[in-house]
């Protein structure tokens, strides 16, 4: 596949500094140990926001084999809630590592990783800060999904918005001024006040859903993303996947993933699927019994 410059994955790989490779190039090896997987959700499993039938399917198939799903993403609460109901996840992130929404028997669990009172103190910071950012950066508006957040704020840059790359690093400029932790997704810049992140949130979610840190257990779990804002997980993971269109943000990225699909959003996420489907198989295979002679 050819990206809207003319640049295909394979050519992405051998010109960045870390040299992703194809997916399809991945350890079988590796991939035999993988027992879950971690992914962004916009742009990386849905288009326009919703959801594409290749990533759903993909999904399904890795809750078929038990292959556990947690979703990590930026969106808000609000919006993620209905969304931890209806897919076969094992629990969303949301908010940047703020907000746990865990599905089970009872319905949708909603966590928070920080307390009431911090959530509280932070309100007021958060409304001013957004006030400010409309007031200075012309064009600059609140994500429409901003009713259903309860720890942070996002500037909308690219999904109904546009805001240009010298107006989204001055947002982020600001925030950072501002006391503020600030992170560029495909579609928002976001800013929060606390040390939560998505890595945060991901070993949260590991211990609270499996019992396991996640540091010394990371090669059991792939991460799949497309943007700036998942280079910290990136970094970590040494099976770290981009989908193809994190090529948009190829002048941006200090850390590239290790790997790069051919497909982008849900297409991609679906190779990344079939490859840890694929190698299971063969592992299950490869330790039945023999079937003895008659």
């Amino acid at each position: 596949m050819i990206d809207s410059a003319g640049v295909s994955p394979i050519e992405v790989a051998q010109r960045s500094p870390r040299r992703p490779r194809p997916w399809a190039e991945a350890s079988a090896a590796q991939l035999r140990a993988v027992h879950g997987v971690m992914t962004d959700i916009d742009d990386t499993l849905t288009r326009d926001g919703v959801i594409e039938p290749a990533a759903l399917a993909a999904l399904s198939r890795l809750r078929a084999r038990d292959v556990a799903v947690v979703a990590i993403t930026g969106r808000p609460m609000g919006w993620s809630e209905g969304f931890a109901r209806d897919w076969p996840l094992a629990a969303i992130v949301a908010e940047n590592g703020a907000v746990a929404l865990i599905p089970g028997a009872g319905g949708v669990a909603v966590e928070y990783a920080q307390d009431e009172a911090t959530r509280a103190a932070h309100a007021a910071r958060l409304a001013a800060v957004a006030s400010r950012i409309v007031r200075e950066v012309p064009g600059a508006t609140l994500a429409r999904d901003s009713a259903g957040r309860v720890t942070d704020i996002a500037i909308d840059h690219s999904e109904f918005a546009h805001l240009s790359a010298a107006d989204t690093r001055r947002v982020v400029a600001l925030m950072r001024a501002e006391g503020m932790t600030a992170t560029v997704s495909s579609i928002h810049v976001n800013g929060w006040y606390g040390a939560h992140s998505k890595w945060s949130g991901a070993c949260w979610m590991s211990e609270r859903l499996f019992g396991r840190a996640l540091a010394p257990d990371i090669g059991h779990w792939v991460y799949v993303g497309d943007s700036t804002n998942d280079q910290p997980m990136f970094e970590r993971f040494a099976l770290s996947v981009g989908v193809a269109n994190l090529q948009r943000f190829a002048d941006e990225l200090q850390v590239w993933p290790a790997y790069l699909t051919a497909g982008e959003r849900g297409a991609g996420f679906a190779e990344v699927a079939d490859a840890v489907l694929a190698a299971r198989a063969a592992r299950d295979v490869s330790r039945a019994p023999a079937t003895p002679a008659p």
